[in-house]
């Protein structure tokens, strides 16, 4: 809820913006917030990824996906992230969060975001996420048939499938025990 009124005005303004593809780069032009920080003046750890939802959120919404997955009643929800900090983006300071798809598999989608300053890269973050309906996950096939096929060129590394399945829970049909092994 923290950032509803910062992602209700990102998808109007979005909808005026440049027309993109689904496989094109996001560029979201921003600043830094006096929400979206924590005591030491810069992004929150936790705040970088609410922001790159937005990042998402602008991608969807420019390449036209927002409003097919609304009518068909889908919500994207994220799988599994990872990202990596180089400098601090500090209060006030002016960024661009930059996204795009860089793969897909059986399973997700996957995003590349970075948190740009200058032209420098001061964050970058990869997003497994999955898109589901009422009935659950909705399949990559089905997302394919809907959006078009991947592009060539866009293989997943071999790193993201061992990240992925490094740091994957069980399904949600099956337990998964909380208990602590010492």
């Amino acid at each position: 809820m923290h950032l509803l009124f910062r992602t209700l005005f990102l998808l109007l303004r979005s909808g005026r913006r440049s027309k993109l593809s689904l496989w094109d780069i996001s560029s979201w032009p921003t600043r830094v917030w006096p929400t979206d920080i924590d005591l030491a003046m810069h992004i929150n750890n936790g705040m970088y990824f609410s922001l790159m939802d937005l990042g998402r959120f602008d991608l969807m919404r420019r390449s036209g996906v927002w409003k097919r997955m609304r009518e068909l009643k889908w919500n994207p929800v994220v799988a599994a992230e990872t990202i990596s900090f180089r400098k601090s983006v500090k209060l006030f300071q002016r960024y661009t969060v930059e996204s795009r798809i860089i793969g897909v598999d059986s399973r997700a989608v996957y995003f590349e975001q970075r948190m740009v300053v200058d032209g420098e890269i001061y964050a970058r973050a990869y997003i497994a996420t999955r898109f589901i309906d009422e009935k659950g996950p909705v399949s990559i096939e089905r997302i394919m048939a809907e959006f078009g096929p991947v592009p060539a060129g866009r293989e997943l590394p071999d790193w993201l499938h061992g990240w992925r399945e490094a740091n994957s829970l069980p399904s949600a049909r099956r337990p998964a025990r909380h208990l602590w092994s010492a």
